[in-house]
């Protein structure tokens, strides 16, 4: 069955952040409506003056913005570049896919937002040193990055402990 949207049956909601330039009108979760398995998608409305998401990259997820109306400069790696009405902006996972929009003129930019689900995604923020576990919005600062095995020392102590000793040293008792 076609879900089919426009004007007529999609409802905004502002998103405001305790940060006033992050501020945008999204539809109220098209994916969801028709229980989408793999991507999110949504209509966005980004006001004059006002900024996206902030930076960011998605090491599990593909990103599309479909311009529908206006402009807005979008921020890469590569720089800056002005989107317009019809632009089709594609960003591949991982830090070469990093994106930011910033909406320069007098108008509102309305753009559709499509992403891959494939489960868990990472959101990395480049500014701020953050990263977010998706989609569970889990926020870590990336500067408390440890080894793998941090924590992990003594570990046959930690096995005798939770299984009352009846795994780990059983053996050496027995000698």
């Amino acid at each position: 069955m076609a879900n089919i949207f426009n004007e007529k049956n999609i409802t905004f909601t502002q998103r405001q952040s305790p940060i006033a330039e992050f501020a945008w009108h999204t539809s109220d979760k098209l994916a969801e409506l028709v229980k989408s398995k793999h991507l999110y998608f949504d209509i966005r409305s980004l006001d004059p003056g006002k900024y996206s998401y902030p930076y960011h990259f998605h090491r599990n997820a593909e990103e599309i913005f479909v311009v529908l109306a206006g402009k807005a400069m979008l921020r890469t790696p590569e720089g800056y570049v002005e989107l317009n009405e019809g632009d089709i902006a594609f960003f591949e996972m991982g830090p070469k896919g990093a994106h930011q929009l910033f909406n320069h003129t007098e108008q509102p930019c309305k753009y559709l937002d499509i992403r891959t689900n494939v489960g868990i995604d990472i959101c990395e923020y480049p500014d701020s040193g953050k990263i977010n576990i998706l989609p569970y919005q889990e926020v870590f600062q990336t500067d408390d990055k440890v080894d793998y095995y941090t924590g992990e020392n003594s570990v046959s102590e930690k096995w005798k402990l939770s299984s009352g000793n009846l795994l780990v040293g059983d053996e050496e008792e027995k000698n």
